[in-house]
């Protein structure tokens, strides 16, 4: 896994966070965010929802699932904080 930071436009921080798994199937990735989803024999599906909530209850925060060749890629966005 890897994580990634910066800055955008100095009101804004993005972070991308990147597996070199498989990847995402083309036919979930409109459900990927989706409570109870899951392509796990025991999983809940919680995890990408809440993660989603959760930064998107701050304002101008937001959670997307990125195209990626190889992997996947998240993009989380926070505004700064102010001083």
């Amino acid at each position: 896994i890897s994580v990634y930071a910066r800055d955008v436009g100095g009101r804004q921080v993005s972070l991308r966070i990147r597996d070199n798994g498989s990847g995402v199937d083309p036919e979930i990735r409109d459900k990927i965010f989706v409570p109870g989803m899951t392509t796990k024999s025991g999983g809940w599906g919680v995890g990408l929802a809440l993660s989603r909530r959760i930064v998107g209850g701050v304002p101008k925060g937001g959670i997307e699932l990125l195209e990626s060749s190889g992997g996947t890629t998240f993009q989380i966005r926070l505004p700064v904080a102010d001083e």
